[in-house]
């Protein structure tokens, strides 16, 4: 495997927000800086707090990518075409995204019965008075695939690949559990039975109830698996390597009762990870995924993920707790994974290091490459020197921006999800600069030096 580096930034982080001419402005700078990897949160439609990782669909694209007078750039008879042999999740995204601007986004299971319980007359009859809006939802997707399919098809040509990012579990309210109740533990009423989360830890004393229902693994199982084939199938078309988020949940899971206000009380079930890998294996060869195996990961975890040779994460702002064998520390990276300075859930690392005793900064700095400047780029390059074959430096790293500029606070409700860089905070020797530390630690990954 090639040692490559790369940039993490949601298309929503582009200067306009939007996938137009500033994402393939942004490919050219990445093809001089020498990186050969964007990574993207998922692409995924959200709720309304704009949650990438709590979708109303796992298949459709966010409509808030397209750009500006996109309806004037559809091509109607790619269209046309596109509709006679639609995806399989089409039809009914369209009718459960129809419903739910009819019902004022209130979830699915407040819904009237008939369209709760998905009632075949009902439904014909709402899609036939419905007819132009269920178009408009159906033009939006082939639109947002067509852009992203040749963003992709220019990133590949220019020697870049494009990282995606796969939440293990669904939302409640989203079309794959409307549609596909059955794939999931609910009761007689479609209510959960029991939903995800973690138990308590040093982090949080009640544990985090994330409240995702959990999946019906042996229905799953019993049908080969056909919604995860379809669900991987989908985002191996988008993406050359995929990261399946909160790994640990294919080995087992914490199964919280939905009545429980916490997720205090719960237990561990195991899930059929190991069947469910090696089927997606046997379909697609080879696999590209990625484990995000931060946290408390046990032994069954790590066998499970070192059974089908997935490289795994580390995190170096997670490096300095002077524990022995902490897995984020420089000197115990591997060369089978995926090192990050800092995720979209992190600190910008400038924020991180102030936020640190000054004698912390002084022993971190001494772990650190010392002539690489100011932070954050002591820690950007003792990343790059590190055995693991991939490095990700998110967008507000490479910038050296501060803690205003982060993506995301974990357990908080607004203000996340909405920064944006500006092409004025990009210095214009930066990525001469980039280039440079890629060059040295041997990540160009077969780029070339492109002049501007």
């Amino acid at each position: 495997m090639s040692r490559s580096a790369g940039v993490l930034l949601h298309p929503t982080s582009l200067p306009s927000g939007v996938l137009d001419y500033q994402a393939w402005l942004f490919l050219d700078w990445m093809q001089r800086a020498g990186l050969s990897v964007w990574q993207v949160l998922p692409l995924t439609a959200p709720h309304d707090d704009l949650s990438p990782y709590q979708s109303v669909s796992a298949f459709a694209m966010n409509p808030r990518l397209l750009p500006k007078g996109w309806q004037k750039q559809v091509d109607e008879k790619a269209f046309a075409r596109y509709l006679k042999s639609p995806p399989h999740w089409l039809e009914d995204y369209a009718l459960f995204m129809t419903l739910r601007h009819q019902f004022h986004h209130q979830t699915w299971s407040t819904w009237p019965e008939v369209y709760r319980y998905r009632d075949a007359a009902a439904l014909a009859e709402f899609a036939k008075t419905h007819d132009s809006a269920l178009r408009e939802v159906k033009k939006q997707q082939y639109y947002l695939q067509h852009l992203w399919q040749t963003l992709k098809r220019d990133a590949n040509a220019k020697g870049i690949q494009m990282f995606g990012d796969m939440p293990i579990f669904v939302a409640y309210d989203s079309v794959d559990v409307w549609a596909n109740p059955e794939q999931f533990l609910l009761d007689e009423h479609l209510q959960p039975t029991f939903v995800t989360g973690v138990p308590p830890d040093y982090f949080s004393a009640t544990g985090q109830r994330w409240g995702n229902p959990h999946y019906n693994w042996e229905r799953m199982q019993a049908d080969n698996f056909a919604w995860w084939t379809h669900r991987v199938e989908a985002a191996l078309s988008q993406f050359d390597l995929l990261r399946i988020d909160h790994f640990r949940g294919l080995q087992a899971s914490w199964y919280i009762k939905a009545s429980e206000p916490t997720a205090m009380n719960g237990e561990w079930i195991k899930s059929p990870g190991e069947a469910l890998l090696s089927h997606l294996q046997a379909r697609f060869n080879p696999l590209p995924l990625v484990a995000e195996d931060l946290g408390i990961i046990t032994p069954e975890v790590v066998a499970l993920k070192q059974a089908f040779n997935l490289p795994g994460m580390s995190v170096l702002q997670f490096g300095f707790s002077g524990l022995p064998d902490n897995p984020h520390a420089p000197h115990e990276l591997v060369e089978n994974s995926v090192v990050y300075t800092g995720t979209h859930d992190n600190d910008t690392t400038v924020g991180w290091f102030k936020e640190l005793a000054p004698d912390t900064q002084s022993w971190v700095l001494s772990q650190l490459h010392q002539a690489a400047g100011p932070m954050p780029w002591p820690l950007i390059v003792t990343g790059l020197q590190s055995v693991a074959e991939r490095v990700i430096v998110p967008m507000q790293d490479w910038l050296g921006l501060g803690s205003e500029h982060r993506m995301n606070i974990p357990g908080t409700v607004g203000n996340n999800w909405g920064w944006q860089f500006d092409w004025q905070d990009v210095a214009s020797e930066l990525d001469d600069k980039i280039f440079y530390w890629v060059s040295q630690t041997q990540r160009l990954n077969g780029l070339k030096k492109v002049e501007k």
